[in-house]
């Protein structure tokens, strides 16, 4: 008969409460000291699976490894715990996230508030058994990044009900487990701290920005490293030129080529702008012939002028074309579709001819000519505008994006509004 669980309701408890604590075995013998509390990331990311304990003295020191299921329920923060079976061996090569090594005093980022925080503290909460005297599990609540946490750090030592009667006075700040994730203090242990990645490349990149600004050259770089290349090359964007060169340099020549090609051309060739000639070279060289060749063009236009401002990513058709060869254009396109508002008829020699705005295209019928949707007068300006120039089109006549053409009126490229607003965040 399996006997039912009499235990009282869940003790709460935090990783600084615990380091140090002794632990007794099962003949009530000393088994050692509580020296840090490891997570298996690969079986279950929200426990922690094993107590480090450090047993011996001077030179017999050694670590060793105690289940957390094999440890008697604590009935309340008693200074001691005590463990049903004897620890094993500490391997020498672990896949283990430990609390105190890895988590405490380091920098993580709460992905909810979309920014970085310090950890004072973790805390935890053991999880009763079903039966009498045994613990299922040791839960990670939260992170606490609040007073309470530092000090429970600060007045370590001292009796755990007293400490923790003051410091229930304090306002607690705690960030569930679950809206957080970690960053790599230390490449050799990258692969065990990488846990919920997935869900900082699901916030938009300006807040990835942010984030990236607040953290150390370290840290930065291990979170940029390990986000997926298009939320890279989205991130890229948002971030300051100064910051963009140091992300560049921190990324081998081969990964930086594929983020940049996730980028519109002209933002790639403004990033390559800021590097040595041999950085940007280095660059190139890895980049798909297409992307290349595109970026290359734009790198020759100075960064003032309306050449070194636009993109060679927009879509462009024929001016005799209908209403659905002009939809078909737009599927077909390869580039950011959140960047195209509008579509620019072409006549000979690739000269500008007019522009339909989507609204109107959608609204039309499929066999509509695209020439009759076209708007009644065409604002553009050539290679060499200046940038005050071009903001000035673009306050004048309210425009989403602007054409870009040589001498000979071939289009050539396109700004859009949101580089008119860097620009005037620029200055």
């Amino acid at each position: 008969m399996v006997e039912l669980l009499t235990n009282p309701a869940t003790v709460t408890t935090s990783v600084s409460s615990l380091l140090g604590r002794r632990v007794h075995g099962p003949d009530g013998k000393l088994l050692g000291r509580v020296k840090d509390l490891a997570v298996d990331v690969s079986a279950d990311q929200t426990h922690v699976a094993q107590v480090v304990l450090l047993t011996g003295s001077g030179r017999g020191k050694r670590k060793m490894l105690l289940p957390v299921v094999d440890l008697v329920w604590p009935a309340n923060n008693e200074a001691q715990l005590r463990s049903r079976s004897n620890p094993r061996d500490y391997p020498e090569q672990n896949a283990y996230l430990l609390m105190d090594y890895d988590l405490l005093d380091q920098q993580i980022i709460d992905v909810d508030g979309h920014k970085v925080v310090r950890v004072n503290d973790v805390n935890l909460a053991w999880e009763p058994g079903p039966r009498e005297q045994e613990t299922s599990g040791l839960r990670i609540e939260g992170v606490d990044v609040g007073n309470q946490g530092a000090m429970r750090r600060l007045f370590k030592g001292l009796p755990v009900v007293l400490l923790d009667s003051f410091v229930a006075r304090l306002a607690p700040r705690q960030i569930p487990w679950a809206c957080v994730d970690l960053i790599e203090r230390d490449p050799a242990r990258m692969v065990r701290l990488k846990i919920g990645q997935e869900r900082l490349s699901k916030l938009h990149p300006s807040d990835i920005a942010d984030i990236l600004e607040d953290l150390a050259p370290v840290e930065r770089e291990a979170v940029f490293s390990s986000l997926p290349e298009e939320t890279a090359a989205e991130t890229l964007e948002e971030v300051e030129p100064k910051l963009q060169k140091a992300l560049l340099q921190g990324l081998d020549s081969e990964r930086a080529a594929d983020i940049l090609e996730e980028m519109d051309p002209g933002a790639a060739a403004d990033v390559l702008a800021e590097l040595s000639d041999e950085e940007s070279e280095a660059i190139l060289v890895e980049m798909e012939p297409e992307e290349r060749q595109d970026v290359e063009e734009l790198l020759e236009f100075s960064a003032e002028s309306a050449a070194g401002r636009m993109t060679t990513d927009y879509v462009s058709v024929p001016k005799d074309v209908t209403v659905a060869d002009a939809v078909q254009a737009l599927r077909e396109f390869e580039g950011d579709p959140d960047t195209i508002t509008e579509i620019y008829l072409l006549g000979e020699e690739e000269k500008l001819a007019g522009v339909v705005m989507l609204p109107r295209l959608l609204l039309a019928t499929p066999e509509t000519q695209l020439a009759t949707l076209s708007e009644g007068h065409n604002v553009c300006c050539n290679l060499d505008a200046t940038s005050k120039d071009v903001a000035e089109l673009f306050d004048k006549y309210n425009l989403r994006s602007l054409p870009v053409v040589d001498h000979q009126g071939r289009l050539t490229g396109v700004i859009h509004a949101e580089q008119v607003i860097a620009l005037l965040r620029e200055g």
